[in-house]
């Protein structure tokens, strides 16, 4: 992530305009298609814990984080843990045309009429939420930059243990 973009990060966190969870705070409930058409509702995933990734194909830092995202996702998928990346546009056309050059292995879900994202008030690209076992926001991450991934899977980790 560029200078400019990591400063409107954290502009955006200290402005409050960044989503901000209260621990324990329960994570909004959605269902969304996937990109094999399936549905997923968030509330039927309870006792996983769940990483979701707010993404956007116009965004540079998020398609840098899919890889790192897809070895977490492949990582810990057999201890009860679920990546799942939320593309935030009205047209998915930009998306998919991504995703059938660099396929990832974990769920896309399209939020396309942005409800999802309004209800986690995403404020920054990418976002990151990690949701634990019993449904509760346990960390937000906003942007990314090279190395963010261990700030995840540390957070992970620590709830494996809980």
């Amino acid at each position: 992530m560029n200078k400019i973009a990591s400063l409107s990060v954290v502009l955006l966190v200290m402005l409050g305009l960044a989503p901000s969870f209260a621990s324990a705070e329960m994570a909004p409930d959605f269902s969304l298609k996937t990109l094999t058409g399936d549905n997923v509702r968030l509330a039927e995933q309870r006792g996983d814990i769940i990483l979701i990734n707010f993404w956007a194909s116009w965004c540079g830092p998020c398609i840098q984080e899919m890889p790192k995202l897809d070895q977490l996702a492949e990582k810990y998928q057999g201890l009860g843990v679920q990546v799942w990346g939320i593309n935030v546009e009205t047209d998915t056309a930009a998306a998919n045309a991504y995703l059938a050059k660099l396929p990832v292995t974990f769920p896309i879900l399209f939020d396309s009429e942005n409800n999802v994202s309004k209800a986690y008030a995403i404020k920054a690209m990418p976002t990151t939420v990690i949701i634990n076992k019993d449904g509760e926001v346990s960390a937000v991450h906003h942007g990314y930059q090279s190395g963010y991934e261990k700030k995840y899977e540390a957070d992970i980790k620590k709830l494996l243990r809980q």
